[in-house]
């Protein structure tokens, strides 16, 4: 494994932590969780997020690359495009641009550059079933920007548990702090830091639901997250409009992280 001392987050909601609120109420988050573990051994070890929620790829390409290529990261993490996917307007050959043009400099400056593949959410949220096309095309040519800029693929796609009910917040977009947990041991694997290994892929329990509770769920789900979400949209609203980055500069960890404990599925049992 190679050591990575200079850390750098780029992207959207998931990034910045959104579903995976700390104690104080400060958003934490999968590249949070994954800089301690990257961080446990290594003093000299800076981070720094980027993140907001709403982005666009387009969007992070014009805010977010150039402060982050500033850093001269050795390592960078590239999540990004279900902003993108979700749209009515989905322009697929634009998205993949964009994904190009934030990997391909970064991989010419020297820093490894880890992304990643997304699960089906349809699973998760039925009315968005539709889009289960859209995704599977898109990990596809992520996959193909993989290998074309030899970056880092954390595959999440073939992974069944992804799309446990668990790992998923209330809004069904976002993670759970469960499912920050998993991504970030997910991308821990791929780096090969050490103690990291394949157990977040192990099978959680099933979320039983009768068929009431079913539908009264999905039904709370449209009015509570989905119809304020095509409001929000219908006005050109987002909820990052007033966000900026939680960590625009690359810093040490506040604390000193433990190495990789438990299987982080323990939690859920």
């Amino acid at each position: 494994m190679q050591c990575y001392t200079r850390f750098v987050a780029i992207g959207d909601s998931q990034t910045e932590g959104v579903g995976d609120p700390d104690e104080s109420g400060e958003l934490r988050g999968w590249a949070d969780r994954f800089a301690d573990m990257l961080g446990a051994e290594a003093p000299e070890f800076r981070y720094a997020n980027l993140a907001i929620r709403g982005r666009r790829a387009g969007q992070i390409r014009t805010e977010q690359l150039a402060p982050a290529l500033a850093m001269q990261p050795d390592l960078t993490a590239v999540l990004a495009g279900l902003n993108d996917l979700i749209r009515p307007r989905f322009d697929r050959e634009a998205l993949l641009a964009d994904l190009a043009a934030l990997i391909e400099p970064l991989r010419a400056a020297g820093s490894t550059v880890v992304t990643f593949t997304f699960p089906d959410i349809g699973a998760i949220a039925p009315v968005v079933r539709p889009l289960a096309g859209r995704i599977r095309q898109f990990n596809a040519d992520v996959r193909e920007l993989a290998v074309r800029y030899e970056a880092v693929l954390v595959e999440l796609e073939p992974v069944p548990v992804a799309a446990h009910r668990l790992l998923w917040a209330q809004d069904r977009l976002h993670l759970s702090p469960l499912g920050h947990e998993m991504v970030a041991r997910a991308a821990a694997e791929a780096l090969r830091v050490p103690g990291a290994d394949g157990s977040w892929r192990q099978p959680l329990p099933p979320v039983r639901q009768r068929g009431g509770e079913r539908v009264f769920d999905e039904l709370r789900w449209a009015t509570v997250h989905m119809l304020p979400w095509l409001v929000r949209r219908a006005r050109g609203i987002s909820t990052g409009d007033r966000v900026t980055a939680k960590r625009p500069q690359l810093t040490p960890l506040r604390e000193r992280a433990e190495p990789l404990g438990p299987p982080y599925h323990s939690a859920a049992r």
